[in-house]
């Protein structure tokens, strides 16, 4: 619970908020996609990354919502730089457009924010026929990625400043199917659990992230690659959970993090000169943590990493 926050090695702890991580630390000159930005931590990333100077991206599938997000921000901060572009993870079509519009947009990019996802959702395949948390909250983030690499590889060239590559993931990932990844059953409805396929989604972030620092490293590339847990929120991804959705809204606001604090992790990772060089790992609460076993599973990586290969081609 962050209200025992003690501080870390870091010198945060879980009650320290996105602005206080990144006081003091000047990203003028470096772009940034926010997955997901126009709700709940996404948007506090967004508006403090602007703040900081970033250049920020907005990738949101509403897009009304999203400009109204980047007005507000830039009511606050006048001096921002915030755009939006229509992004919808759950559609591999969407994904490629996305990419292919940023690309040609001719902008640089030196973060990208993996951050959005839907949470224990009933049931249901996505445009591609893949079960839509899976979808939304992994594959989409790991096309994306993939197809925006090179345009990170020539910024970090050019600019000479470190890229990082940051996938939003979640404690959940403890709490995943048995053997973590139901790879042959990944659209089998008769074995579905709304929360164990959460938690399947979110080990695919850690998983993504530390198979993806692996592959940069080798490539001699000063790109990292982290995920990280943002703390337990009250934010609208409770939106599917029924009567608990009440609890949380009630109770939420003395044993969970506020908006500030559940982006803090993210805005650490991605502008904190203490994280420098730092790839392949779990942060929480703003200081490095420790995934669960299946998280730190090499061969479990490598596996999902050719499965999502074969998924977006």
């Amino acid at each position: 619970m962050w209200l025992f926050g003690r501080k870390g090695p870091s010198g945060f702890s879980s009650s320290s908020t996105a602005e206080e991580v990144t006081q003091g630390i000047d990203g003028t000159g470096l772009t940034a996609i926010v997955t997901g930005a126009s709700s709940g931590i996404g948007t506090e990333t967004a508006r403090v990354l602007a703040l900081r100077g970033v250049h920020v991206i907005m990738g949101v599938r509403n897009v009304a919502a999203g400009r109204d997000v980047k007005e507000a921000i830039v009511k606050e901060i006048p001096t921002a730089k915030v755009d939006t572009m229509e992004l919808d993870l759950s559609s591999i079509a969407s994904v490629r457009k996305f990419a292919a519009d940023f690309s040609s947009s001719g902008h640089p990019l030196n973060l990208l924010i993996n951050n959005a996802g839907i949470m224990a959702t009933p049931f249901m395949l996505s445009k591609d026929n893949i079960e839509l948390q899976f979808a939304t909250n992994h594959i989409g983030h790991f096309l994306l990625t993939n197809l925006l690499l090179d345009t990170m590889k020539k910024a970090a060239r050019t600019s000479k400043r470190e890229g990082r590559i940051i996938n939003v993931s979640s404690e959940a990932h403890r709490y995943t199917y048995k053997e973590g990844i139901h790879f042959d059953k990944i659209n089998d409805q008769s074995g579905y659990s709304n929360f164990a396929a959460y938690g399947q989604s979110k080990l695919a972030n850690v998983l993504h992230a530390n198979e993806l620092a692996k592959r940069l490293k080798e490539d001699g590339v000063d790109i990292t690659a982290n995920s990280l847990h943002p703390g337990a929120i009250v934010t609208n991804l409770f939106r599917h959970m029924g009567p608990i959705s009440g609890l949380v809204n009630i109770f939420g606001k003395i044993a969970l993090k506020n908006i500030q604090q559940g982006a803090a992790t993210t805005c650490y990772v991605a502008l904190h000169p203490q994280v420098k060089g730092r790839s392949g790992e779990y942060f929480k609460d703003s200081n490095i943590g420790q995934a669960s076993a299946h998280g730190r599973n090499v061969e479990l990586a490598k596996k999902l990493w050719d499965f999502s290969m074969k998924m977006v081609k």
